[in-house]
């Protein structure tokens, strides 16, 4: 995989957008055999948390004035940025910059100078489940009518199950089936034991580490470490199945 462009566009916060950022520029760098340098992009203009991972050297996007306004034409530097250098590249933004960037992604029709330009988009948006399905679900299907790219499902069961009062399972639904002939390859993110993966996985967050820098690491033990590895090992083999 080179010269493809990741966008993670939710709109609602809080569900999961830079762990998912973090996961995909992990598996991006550890299927380029090569060694190419990963580019990582952090629009979010409240908490920029993936720009705090400094394993993956994220670059940070002010695009927000002095008025704490956000300025569109500021996302003019991330697009000079994405087209100017070849690689792979991952653009994690936050809830308060999602309908600027999309309208300045769709205005000024980014998707296709990208795709002119050489490079492959790949849009990933997250579907939560319990309470958040409904804002979540509504989301994916706004991204899904306003663009043509392709789009890879992240399923996050950290809220609860993906499925209606009734029990139906959002990718069995109308809404979902509207939109799946777009849908490129689903992620599941299982919601395991609290007590050791969560807790693991939170230790693992709140350090601001990757999973080789846990597997190198003195501050986790062998079973923390263990746990981590099979929780990985799953999110990237869901990853190797994607339709790229």
């Amino acid at each position: 995989m080179h010269n493809t462009v990741h966008f993670i566009l939710q709109g609602k916060g809080g569900i999961g957008k830079t762990m998912v950022s973090t996961i995909l520029a992990q598996w991006l760098a550890d299927k380029d055999s090569e060694g190419r340098p990963l580019r990582c992009y952090d629009t979010d203009q409240e908490n920029a948390t993936f720009s705090r991972y400094k394993a993956m050297a994220v670059k940070h996007v002010p695009v927000m004035t002095d008025s704490r306004n956000i300025d569109p034409k500021r996302f003019d530097a991330l697009m000079i940025d994405l087209l100017e250098e070849d690689g792979n590249c991952v653009v994690d933004n936050g809830a308060n910059t999602f309908s600027p960037l999309m309208g300045y992604l769709l205005e000024n029709d980014c998707f296709e100078l990208l795709k002119e330009s050489g490079r492959t988009v790949y849009i990933h948006t997250i579907v939560g489940g319990g309470d958040t399905l409904h804002d979540t679900a509504m989301g994916f299907v706004s991204t899904a009518k306003a663009t043509r790219v392709p789009l890879v499902l992240w399923e996050n069961q950290h809220f609860g199950l993906l499925q209606s009062g009734s029990g139906k399972q959002f990718t069995d639904s109308a809404t979902y089936a509207e939109h799946a002939s777009r849908v490129v390859g689903r992620v599941v993110l299982t919601q395991r034991n609290a007590d050791t993966f969560g807790a693991d996985l939170k230790k693992m967050n709140i350090a601001r580490m990757t999973a080789a820098e846990v597997r190198a690491s003195d501050k986790f033990n062998v079973m923390e470490k263990q746990r981590i590895k099979v929780v990985f090992r799953d999110l990237f083999e869901q990853l190797d199945k994607v339709n790229w």
